[in-house]
């Protein structure tokens, strides 16, 4: 794969400032993404739509997002990646500024689509980026600080977000994450070097790569058990900590914050370790936590366990993007639009499937379905990866041979 600047005699830093760059991208399209979670009641009331129709400004962009990671991916054809990702950004910022201006709903929902496609095609292009930029051995640490923007934005963006609206109105929320994503555009341009498409990836290629490659297809369903298993009880959280733990309402806020702290962490750790390793530890990890925070009672054994949960679900987006650039190096955008895609609809799936679990039968039930999930994902990574790769130190064996 042919690299820019950074691997081939340019100052390290610079490398570093691109990958910089792109991890305030994706920082900035998460809170985007997730901004309305705390901006639901005043939009609503403001444009005169209940909370629950109010809620598809955070389910409609996940959805557009995993239908456009693909399209996207296939759209830019041969187009620069460095203008591919700005375009993203620019559409972002337009998406946001919209809302802030919106005189209906249907303004707002419209503007909220326009933000998924940003954020599918931003997060499928920008994945494979890190081995373009940095050394091959500074890739996994590279990796992780791209996908760091991930959890700092849930950490820092969406609580930022939720407090300007409350100072200043939900228009100023949106604007200010617009005005944000032009602070991102600009570090873009200044600080990404031309990135060349590699390769021209077609649609046909994306369905023969799941058929293909055994590697990539594992790496999907893992995706999938995954993600649906955290959302099925994650998204559940607050009544899961309140009625299971014990744990006082106001109370909350402070330990999902200690939640994205150790997700940060988390990201960081797995970041430069073996994918396939990381994602066993952690499926396992936490099949084991969602078991015990649905059954055992007690505020403190709830915080402990809640902040366990954070540490270890904090190593799933960079280890599912380090499988994916593992499992097809010669068509690193192409697996890396798969895995996005099936994140983003798995995200949707787990809340459905947590809602059915907590409606029908009770609140504990949620994070006990999420444990089986993850136990079904580690029972897959063992058997596809790593019972076939004991004497491989790339990590890829022969889970990497085509089917």
């Amino acid at each position: 794969m042919a690299r820019p600047a950074p691997g081939s005699g340019a100052a390290p830093w610079r490398g570093w400032a691109a990958v910089c760059a792109v991890s305030l991208g994706i920082f900035c399209l998460i809170t985007s993404e997730l901004l309305p979670v705390g901006l639901l009641t005043p939009v609503g009331a403001a444009l005169g739509v209940s909370d629950g129709t109010a809620g598809l400004m955070v389910t409609a962009p996940g959805l557009v997002a995993g239908f456009c990671a693909p399209l996207v991916t296939v759209g830019a054809g041969r187009l620069d990646r460095r203008l591919v990702l700005c375009v993203l950004i620019a559409l972002m910022v337009a998406a946001n500024l919209a809302a802030a201006l919106a005189p209906n709903f249907a303004v707002v929902l419209a503007a909220r689509l326009l933000v998924g496609v940003s954020v599918g095609g931003f997060w499928a292009i920008a994945g494979g980026l890190a081995v373009r930029l940095v050394p091959e051995r500074h890739v996994g640490r590279a990796t992780a600080l791209v996908f760091g923007g991930v959890p700092t934005a849930s950490v820092l963006g969406v609580p930022a977000g939720t407090l300007l609206g409350e100072l200043g109105g939900w228009r100023t929320a949106f604007a200010a994450v617009g005005g944000l994503g032009l602070v991102t555009l600009t570090a873009l341009l200044v600080l990404l070097p031309p990135l060349p498409a590699t390769r021209h990836i077609t649609f046909p290629e994306l369905p023969a790569l799941l058929r293909e490659n055994r590697a990539v297809r594992a790496g999907v369903i893992v995706t999938f058990l995954v993600v649906t298993g955290q959302f099925a009880a994650y998204t559940f959280v607050r009544p899961i900590l309140q009625e299971v733990s014990g744990v006082d309402a106001d109370h909350i806020s402070t330990l999902l914050l200690g939640y994205g702290v150790a997700g940060v962490a988390g990201n960081f750790l797995a970041g430069p370790r073996d994918a396939y390793r990381t994602l066993l530890v952690v499926s396992s990890c936490l099949t084991v936590v969602l078991t015990l925070i649905a059954t055992l009672p007690g505020p403190a054994v709830g915080t402990v366990l809640l902040l366990a949960w954070g540490l270890a679900y904090g190593g799933v987006s960079v280890s599912v993007q380090g499988w994916m650039i593992k499992a097809a190096p010669e068509a690193p955008e192409a697996a890396s639009s798969l895995m996005v895609a099936m994140f983003n609809f798995a995200i949707a799936a787990g809340a459905l499937c947590g809602g059915l679990a907590v409606d029908h039968l009770s609140e504990p039930a949620a994070p006990l379905g999420g444990a089986a999930l993850m136990l079904a994902a580690a029972t897959t990574v063992w058997v596809t990866a790593i019972r076939r790769t004991p004497d491989r130190s790339d990590g890829r064996g022969r889970i990497g041979h085509r089917a």
